[in-house]
């Protein structure tokens, strides 16, 4: 019995990821940097496996798909796909 709960303890205390997303219209994208800056100002790291559009730009509507670290912040995208 002792087992069962360490182990439920060890499990509820580990910080999982998350996946989440998000919508928006895209700023600025800076391919060189991989990273793309939406209208309500936030910043986006993409993966280097990250496809992108190739005719990506400002003014497009996008979906991003993203990792949550809980409280450890936001991860890098791993899917992008235009709208």
């Amino acid at each position: 019995m002792r087992t069962i709960l360490t182990l439920a303890t060890l499990v509820s205390l580990a910080a999982p990821a998350f996946a989440d997303q998000t919508a928006g219209t895209i700023l600025a994208y800076d391919r060189l940097a991989n990273v793309i800056v939406l209208t309500d100002k936030t910043h986006w790291l993409l993966n280097d496996s990250t496809l992108v559009p190739a005719d990506l730009q400002a003014g497009d509507k996008i979906s991003i798909t993203f990792t949550s670290d809980g409280e450890n912040g936001i991860g890098k995208v791993s899917e992008l796909t235009k709208q």
